[in-house]
Parts: C-alpha cells; sequence; structure tokens
C-alpha cells in the first residue's frame, strides 16, 4: 500500500494530495506548520506541539480548523493507514482559499494538510556521533516564533551547510549573536559546565525539543541559563550541540573551521543525548 495524506477531511494517496492554486499558503506563505516525532507509535510532546499551532495560528488571526482531539484522532488514523511505528507526522494549516489579494480575507475556511513519514527509531549511538555546523547571515523576518511556511531563508542556509560538508547552519544576527540553526535550537556548554542557549524571543522559535531540554536539565540539577551567545563564544566553548524534534539532539564538534573542545562529544552532551532518550521512552 502506497503512502496516504490527508486533505481537509480526506484521507487520500500521497500522489493525489492536492490544494487550490489560489491557496494562500502557496501564493503568501500564509500558513503554519508542526512537524511531531512518532516513536513506538506515540506523539513526542503532541500536546505541545499542539499548543504551539494554536499559537501560530493565532498569532496570524488564522481560525483553527478543529480542536486538539480531533486533530489526534486524525492523526492516530493517518498514522494507521501508513503503518507508521516510528516516524513523523507534518501538518499543515493555511488561511484557505482566496483570490490573490494581499489583505487577509476574511470568513474563510482554513487548509488541513498532514502526511505521515517513516523514520529510524531514536538511536542513541547515531547520535553520539559528532557532527559540523557551518556559520551564516540571518536574514529572516522578525516573527520567527511563529512557525510559518516561510522557510526559503533555511533552505538557502541549509543547501549552503550541505555544500559545505556540514549538518546543519547557525544562523548570526546583526551584533553577532548565535540566534538558531536554520532547522533547529543551538546550544553551547562553556567552560564551567553551564548550558546556554538563546532565550525565547521574536528572534528564534520556541522549539519543543528545547523545551523538554530545559526542563530535564532543571530536574537533574544541572546548571543553565538563557541569554544570547556570540559566535566567537560558541567556538571557544567547551561543548556545544544542536536540538529538534525530528533530529533530536546532535553534538556539534565543530564550528566553521574550529574545533569544539576535544572535537569529540563531550560528557555534557552525552548525558543530555541519554536523558531525552530515557525522557521519550517514557511517553511510548
Amino acid at each position: 500500500m502506497g503512502r496516504i495524506a490527508y486533505v481537509n477531511g480526506r484521507y487520500v494517496p500521497h500522489g493525489m494530495a492536492q490544494v487550490h492554486i489560489e491557496d494562500r499558503g502557496f501564493q503568501f506563505a500564509d500558513s503554519v506548520y508542526e512537524v511531531i516525532a512518532v516513536q513506538g507509535g506515540h506523539l513526542i510532546d503532541g500536546d505541545e506541539h499542539l499548543d504551539r499551532l494554536e499559537r501560530s495560528l493565532r498569532e496570524l488571526t488564522i481560525t483553527s480548523p478543529m480542536s486538539h482531539r480531533s486533530l489526534k484522532l486524525v492523526i492516530r488514523e493517518l498514522l494507521r493507514q501508513n503503518r507508521i511505528t516510528y516516524g513523523s507526522i507534518y501538518m499543515q494549516v493555511s488561511r484557505g482559499q482566496a483570490d490573490r489579494d494581499f489583505p487577509f480575507p476574511e470568513g474563510l475556511k482554513p487548509t488541513l494538510v498532514m502526511t505521515a513519514k517513516r523514520l529510524k527509531p531514536f538511536d542513541y549511538k547515531l547520535l553520539y556521533n559528532g557532527v559540523k555546523v557551518v556559520s551564516i547571515a540571518d536574514i529572516r523576518w522578525k516573527r520567527c516564533d511563529i512557525k510559518t511556511v516561510s522557510l526559503l531563508a533555511g533552505a538557502m542556509g541549509k543547501t549552503f551547510a550541505k555544500k559545505q560538508g556540514a549538518f546543519e547552519a547557525w544562523q548570526i544576527d546583526a551584533q553577532g549573536f548565535v540566534t538558531e540553526g536554520t532547522a533547529s535550537n543551538a546550544w553551547i556548554v562553556n567552560s564551567d559546565g553551564t548550558l546556554i542557549t538563546r532565550a525565547l524571543g521574536a528572534d528564534i522559535l520556541g522549539g519543543i525539543t528545547r523545551k523538554a531540554i530545559l526542563k530535564l536539565a532543571h530536574k537533574e540539577g544541572l546548571k543553565y541559563v538563557e541569554r544570547a551567545f556570540t559566535l566567537e563564544e560558541a567556538k571557544a566553548a567547551q561543548e556545544a550541540f544542536t536540538s529538534s524534534s525530528t533530529m533530536f539532539i546532535r553534538p556539534v564538534v565543530q564550528i566553521d573551521d574550529s574545533k569544539i573542545g576535544t572535537g569529540e562529544p563531550g560528557e555534557f552532551c552525552l548525558k543530555v543525548i541519554k536523558l531525552y532518550g530515557d525522557y521519550m521512552e517514557q511517553q511510548t
């Protein structure tokens, strides 16, 4: 059986899924999205993702297509039809279809689409491998806290990173501070063992995995602080890592041409990976 997608109330073959050419998500990026990891057939932090989806919709005054309970029913059915135990759910909500015009039309029915993808299970051994990141200028708009589908700057950055043989690109603001990766949050550990990540604001997305890591750090009594750090501070850090819902946690051992710490994943990061893996297992 081929992949199945969900489009506005219907489960359809993935290759036949479509929306109208004048959907505002297609023409204006007037749309938001979420990606939720699936481990052992269970959503990881599903409620947190749906809460963030609701916040993004409110910020753009897009009508919610259905309740959280109904969204969960659709997700479960989509996972069942695609026979997915380990993977991810992608959901996107646009303002809907209307004649092309810049002002937000009123009274539109939102467009809701979902797809499911099969992925490999969480693997400690894979995540223990260090990765390289490169630095790029942050050229995104000024409301990065809203998870919109306007991802061209991120796609450009990720493409640049790939061409440089890097796993991710960390974006740098006009003051020289790291904001976040193109599809992940950025973390460093300084010489006294303090975990540092940028504080929430309009310049970064409030990552769900980021939130979980901070809760785990607090529970374990690990030192952490939410503040901005420069690219130079990151390159001089003892450890660094990047986090997201589907990439989980990846130790960063090189930024541009600078080796981080010993050039190998450090103890702090490996501890966080273990804590997060245990945290996910508790949800399955």
